[in-house]
């Protein structure tokens, strides 16, 4: 079986059409006939090789949705046909501690959809069945791709955290995680403040549920709101003032980053041991959780906000993400032939 795909020879380089083979179907594997696919930051770093793990020619993307279109013979839980989802993981040991605990996500042996091996920037893609995950009919195939990568990345933390309806929370970066962090914890009840550097911003972020919203640069703004929250959501990847959001928490708060902040976090150790606050990161969520979420945005109708551009476009799409103009996510629809 063979597909056409898009695919860059080097850093930075353009995506140009490519056929590749795919070889026999594993006896786990499914082959997902792709409708749409959202690109991400994680796709730009790996189309420049800023992690130093990319192999050329790569085909990037990891936010994948379509339907099924064949099944190893050992595949489980899955028919031809059906609507599915795949994001940064595709693949598992499903024996190690962690993926016996449930925590497939945490897999010492974890597979990258886009590591190693090429992406959704195609006709067709391949993963372990245990990670093409279900799309309820609810759902837009054009728009939930993103939720499979963003979606999940700000929903895990939730999850993993415990936090409550009744909860005060932050949310620092409105774009294209943010964005949707901030309708996943409106509706999960918690009163919600928004932080931007970004005035144009504040508008659209209490539109997607944020009740407050507050400069992430202005320290005197911070100040009015010090001890009232009980857990702050790093989307952003820029170096701010982590003192001062520490002193937003109440005790026993947590900050937790899922944004990659490049530079290193400075952070006093006095003021997390008298308020017993935590600061802590996440990867993707399990497969479990992800299908989880994805129930949640059915019966909340949340979707990501995204600008379309046919796939066979993809180059001005990476162009349009690259400008920081995207509001907020961008997909690409199939048209390759």
């Amino acid at each position: 079986m063979s597909t056409i795909a898009l695919a860059a020879t080097q850093p930075k380089g353009k995506l140009a059409k490519v056929g590749i083979d795919l070889g026999p179907l594993g006896d786990e594997h499914v082959e997902i006939d792709v409708a749409s696919c959202g690109i991400c930051h994680s796709d730009l770093s790996m189309l420049d090789n800023d992690w130093g793990m990319s192999q050329y020619p790569i085909v990037p993307g990891h936010e994948v949705v379509g339907t099924v279109a064949a099944l190893g013979p050992q595949a489980k839980g899955l028919k031809v046909g059906q609507r599915v989802g795949l994001g940064w993981f595709s693949g598992s040991c499903m024996s190690c501690r962690n993926c016996m605990h449930g925590d497939h996500n945490l897999c010492s042996g974890i597979e990258q959809t886009i590591v190693g091996r090429h992406g959704g920037f195609a006709q067709r893609v391949r993963s372990h069945w245990s990670w093409a995950i279900p799309l309820p009919d609810a759902l837009d195939l054009t728009r939930s791709g993103p939720l499979f990568c963003g979606g999940i990345t700000v929903f895990n933390p939730m999850i993993q955290l415990g936090i409550k309806p009744t909860d005060r929370v932050g949310v620092i970066g409105i774009g294209g995680l943010g964005h949707m962090a901030l309708q996943f914890l409106n509706k999960w009840g918690c009163e919600v403040t928004a932080f931007t550097s970004s005035e144009s911003k504040a508008a659209e972020a209490k539109h997607l549920g944020a009740h407050n919203t507050l400069c992430s640069t202005d320290d005197a703004q911070l100040a009015t709101i010090a001890g009232t929250l009980d857990f702050i959501l790093v989307t952003a990847n820029v170096k701010l003032n982590w003192q001062a959001y520490l002193g937003a928490l109440r005790p026993r708060g947590h900050l937790h980053v899922v944004g990659a902040v490049l530079e290193p976090l400075e952070i006093a150790a006095f003021p997390l041991m008298v308020g017993q606050k935590t600061v802590s990161g996440s990867p993707l969520g399990s497969p479990a959780t992800t299908a989880d979420m994805l129930e949640f945005c059915a019966r909340h109708d949340i979707n990501a906000v995204c600008e379309t551009f046919p796939m066979s476009k993809a180059n001005e799409a990476i162009d349009r993400l690259r400008s920081g103009k995207a509001r907020y996510r961008v997909v690409l629809t199939q048209d390759l032939s």
